[in-house]
């Protein structure tokens, strides 16, 4: 009779599988009482040592750090700032279309770059939304 497989053993590894090539790096961190006990807790909730911890969120793909988080927050000011300055331009246009009884050349250039526009916003939300 088989040997019933362990729980480990059905629900993951709990060490990283060996390397081809040897491990030959090893970093070290230094961190304050306050940030031990925040990495403590988090590889608590996680079920892995500190360590894997700190390896599985490094090797994540879907990690962003504050800058690139801060960086995505000033795209979209700037997006939004130009979306109102496009928003202005309509708004001009729709009045001389009122005045004249005309829809000028320019208005399909302006509805161009809204569009643009409006694509880099849904980027940017993507990109945030991902991490």
């Amino acid at each position: 009779m088989m040997a019933e497989p362990s729980e480990r053993r059905l629900f993951g590894r709990a060490r990283r599988a060996n390397s081809v090539v040897a491990r030959k790096k090893f970093y070290s961190v230094y961190v304050s009482p306050d940030e031990d006990a925040k990495l403590q807790a988090r590889a608590v909730v996680r079920k892995v040592t500190v360590p894997r911890f700190l390896f599985e969120s490094a090797m994540n793909a879907h990690i962003e750090t504050s800058t690139e988080r801060q960086e995505a927050i000033a795209e979209l000011f700037r997006v939004t700032r130009l979306m109102a300055n496009v928003s202005n331009n309509v708004n001009q246009l729709a009045k001389y279309a009122n005045s004249e009884g005309q829809f000028p050349a320019e208005a399909a250039g302006v509805v161009a770059e809204y569009r643009v526009l409006a694509g880099q916003v849904e980027d940017v939300i993507e990109r945030l939304a991902e991490s």
